[in-house]
């Protein structure tokens, strides 16, 4: 199974198709919570959709291709579409063993915590991290895009791995 966020740019999209044609993964699935930027404009209400949408625009085959929404909260994205993503595989009979989850450069260590612990153990899951395409990622210290993206991510993976557990069980 190959997992990708609906919020991603269109580069991850096209990467995604190549990903699927790769490695003949069996269902592609796309998750995101509600669109918030342009929301009133689009006829899709949430990411998973939009992707989707996106995903079939540029050939994917809508066979293997599943839309799943997450719920709308103000923190904690990532988690909340692996929540919602192990809730349809209930709901619909599937038990994946394995999941490959795409995402952009720094924070795909921290979506990978982040779907490990709402999956569970039974899951394992990889990640295929893609290079940022709005800088230089391996001189990501040389642009102003580059070091906030880095240091924020590196704090958000710190909180990720030290606090967000202490408050999620509260």
């Amino acid at each position: 199974m190959l997992v990708i966020d609906g919020s991603s740019p269109r580069f991850v999209f096209e990467e995604g198709i190549a990903e699927f044609n790769r490695h003949h993964y069996d269902k592609v699935f796309v998750t995101g919570g509600p669109v918030e930027q342009g929301g009133p404009l689009t006829i899709h209400k949430n990411h998973a959709d939009l992707g989707a949408a996106a995903l079939l625009k540029l050939g994917m085959n809508g066979s293997v291709l599943q839309s799943v929404p997450a719920l709308d909260v103000r923190q904690d994205r990532a988690y909340a579409s692996a929540v919602a993503l192990n809730q349809w595989w209930r709901a619909h009979g599937m038990a994946p063993a394995s999941i490959n989850l795409m995402s952009v450069g720094p924070s795909a260590r921290r979506s990978q915590l982040l779907f490990k612990r709402a999956l569970g153990k039974e899951v394992t899951v990889g990640v295929v991290a893609l290079s940022p395409d709005d800088y230089d990622a391996p001189h990501w210290w040389r642009s102003s895009q580059g070091f906030r993206i880095v240091t924020g991510e590196l704090i958000a993976y710190g909180y990720a791995r030290a606090m967000f557990w202490k408050f999620r069980r509260a």
